[in-house]
């Protein structure tokens, strides 16, 4: 299978939706793809401008500034000690990541890549790329022999379910058995919400807790889209075995996938800055605070939704019917469809709208459960 074999993009199937949305008398609220709209933070925009003077080459290994950030901020803000340069790699962004590990690794037909059940599909798309063969299953139990990666995202996209220590060791435990990478997307691990999350760190797969001080099989993907609003940036980075990391290091030397120079800078001064992330968070907490009880309000069951920047929602009928009762409100969601088979009958709303934005959504759908419609 190549590039041209692959379905087309599935958020084209909600353009029709987006346009019932944008007829509502006072316009759309976009809560769909979730992307950042707040100000890329003044800290990381200066460091930018200063790294302008890009004339030569960046490396694809990262500047030694850069993966010393990255090192240190697993430990302050992951509880991740003991990496080195050599654990870390930055990307250009995580979906790409996402969508090249298993041509990275080798992988190809006859392999197996686990993903959640409920999953951002780029992960079925890495596997499909390379004839491989995508299962959606969150219980170690069920993981075959032939699989050769796996697929973790915690807090995940798109249901906010947040796996614990003790999680992550058994999913650890069992990809080493079967002789699989183990690879946790957690990405949105800056925003937990419900107990223990608002108040002590979403666990990485790096933990000592889960890994006993052994990285060897395991790799954590992160991306400061989210809680910096770099998502224009492409900024990310993965850290874990460095056996692995020095592979993938020389894969994408020949690939050319490289971070520009002045993307790189940013990023240190953004890994290196907490104020910006914790001024971020509060935004999309007070958003969440007004939003979620008038999605309940209207009749839907929030499930999941203990951390990241999404409210998993089901009011018990198909997510396109759903769709398009918000659509008619001016609201425009994803469908559950788009992460799976498993939940047909769910939707997912973003975070990521202005205040203003919010609220009107939350006022049109606590207009909507007082008229019944």
């Amino acid at each position: 299978m190549g590039v041209a074999d692959l379905a087309d993009y599935p958020w084209d199937a909600v353009a029709p939706y987006a346009a019932r949305a944008r007829s509502h008398p006072d316009g759309i609220v976009d809560l769909s793809i979730g992307s950042p709209v707040d100000a890329t933070p003044a800290v990381v925009a200066d460091a930018l401008r200063a790294a302008a003077d890009a004339h030569a080459y960046p490396q694809t290994v990262g500047t030694p500034a850069l993966r010393a950030a990255i090192a240190a901020w697993f430990e302050r803000r992951r509880g991740v000690p003991g990496l080195t340069p050599a654990h870390v790699l930055p990307t250009v962004g995580s979906k790409e990541l996402v969508a090249l590990l298993p041509l990275l690794l080798g992988l190809g037909p006859g392999d197996i890549v686990v993903h959640p059940r409920a999953a951002y599909p780029t992960y079925e798309v890495g596997a499909r790329l390379v004839d491989a063969t995508p299962l959606a299953s969150d219980d170690p139990a069920e993981w075959p022999e032939g699989t050769r990666l796996v697929w973790v995202n915690s807090p995940g996209n798109p249901d906010g379910r947040v796996l614990d220590a003790a999680a992550l060791r058994r999913a650890a435990a069992r990809a080493r058995q079967l002789g699989a990478v183990l690879a946790s997307d957690e990405c949105y691990a800056e925003l937990g919400w419900d107990a223990p999350w608002d108040s002590e760190p979403v666990p990485s797969a790096l933990d000592p807790r889960v890994t006993d001080g052994d990285v060897g099989g395991i790799l954590s993907v992160y991306s400061l889209s989210k809680q910096s609003n770099l998502a224009g940036y492409r900024a990310a980075f993965l850290a874990g075995d460095p056996a692995i990391v020095a592979r993938l290091l020389t894969a994408r030397k020949h690939l050319g996938l490289m971070l520009p120079a002045p993307v790189q800078s940013a990023m240190v001064a953004a890994l290196e800055d907490d104020a910006h992330v914790a001024a971020q968070k509060e935004l999309y907490r007070r958003r969440r605070e007004v939003l979620r009880p008038a999605v309940e309000a209207a009749g839907f069951r929030i499930d999941g939704s203990e951390a990241g920047l999404y409210l998993w929602a089901t009011e018990g009928r198909d997510g396109w019917e759903s769709l398009g009762r918000l659509a008619d409100l001016g609201i425009l969601a994803g469908p559950g469809h788009f992460y799976g088979t498993h939940h047909p009958e769910h939707i997912r709303l973003s975070l990521t709208a202005t205040d203003d934005g919010i609220f009107r959504a939350a006022e049109r759908l606590r207009a909507a459960s007082a008229d019944g419609s």
